[in-house]
């Protein structure tokens, strides 16, 4: 068993830039495409403040179909 207070901060760093790619992706995206239910804004803060889940919920059901 591992204590993560032992775990070094390089371990993370892939994690962390992944999933700031991630968001990027999301917002930039978000700014290209028509969405549903809520406003642009709205969406943007979801996949800002519940990483990754608000941009797999976006990615999902928030986009409007191509």
């Amino acid at each position: 068993m591992t204590d993560l207070g032992q775990v070094p901060i390089a371990a993370l760093a892939p994690l962390v830039v992944a999933a700031l790619a991630f968001v990027a992706y999301c917002l930039f995206d978000l700014t290209r495409s028509q969405v549903r239910y809520l406003p642009k804004w709205v969406w943007a803060v979801i996949c800002v403040v519940s990483i990754p889940v608000g941009g797999i919920v976006y990615l999902l059901i928030g986009r409007q179909p191509q």
